[in-house]
């Protein structure tokens, strides 16, 4: 299994992230293209907290193979475009770190290098098992 983490901005002032991050995890653990390839939990994310924003909750997602990557990128491009307000992104697998935000997330040919970048992460020995 493949480590992935996730920081959502803050979408709004008044949101302590933790609503947005419970929102992501219900929608991903509802994604029946993930169904037992990924699984997830929000956790403290001191170490990571300096390059993945001022937040310390995470979603840290355990994923079964670069299909399930790929899908899982898919699957919090959708959530982000369903809110009314939809916060940027980043996603982190071992050194290599991505932010999806409005324009990303309207750009397939950007997902696809996105999708790229976390797969060669774990390609050149940066992703590690979780």
């Amino acid at each position: 299994m493949t480590e992935v983490l996730v920081h959502v901005e803050r979408a709004e002032r008044h949101d302590d992230g933790a609503d947005t991050l419970r929102s992501l995890l219900r929608w991903v653990q509802e994604d029946e293209t993930l169904r037992g390839d990924v699984r997830a939990r929000i956790t403290a994310g001191e170490a990571v907290a300096e390059t993945m924003g001022s937040g310390f909750e995470l979603l840290q997602f355990a994923v079964g193979n670069g299909i399930s990557v790929a899908a899982l990128v898919l699957s919090v491009v959708q959530w982000r475009t369903s809110l009314r307000r939809s916060p940027d992104v980043t996603l982190r697998r071992g050194t290599t770190e991505v932010r999806i935000d409005g324009e990303l997330a309207r750009d397939p040919e950007g997902l696809r290098r996105v999708v790229e970048a976390l797969d060669h992460s774990e390609a050149a020995g940066d992703g590690g098992a979780a």
